[in-house]
C-alpha cells in the first residue's frame, strides 16, 4: 500500500521535483525504493529519520524523471 500512495505522489509531481516519503522498516523499507527505481525514478537518499533507530522510520527523498 505504501507504493502505490507514493506512485499517486509521483503522478502529480513535475519532472525533476523531489519529494520526501516515510517509511517504516520491513516491506515497505525494501519494496518501495526498488519500486521506485524500476519506475524509472531516482533515489536521492534512504536514510533512518532523525532521532529514530535502526527499526524507527526511514525518510526517502526520490527525484521524479
Amino acid at each position: 500500500m505504501t507504493f502505490v500512495r507514493t506512485k499517486l505522489l509521483i503522478e502529480r509531481m513535475a519532472v525533476g521535483e523531489t519529494a520526501d516519503v516515510r517509511l517504516n522498516a520491513g516491506e515497505p523499507l525494501q519494496n518501495v525504493p526498488r519500486s521506485v527505481r524500476e519506475h524509472g525514478h531516482e533515489i536521492l537518499s534512504l536514510a533512518p529519520e532523525t532521532g529514530a533507530d535502526a527499526d524507527g522510520p526511514y525518510i526517502l527523498r526520490l527525484k521524479k524523471r
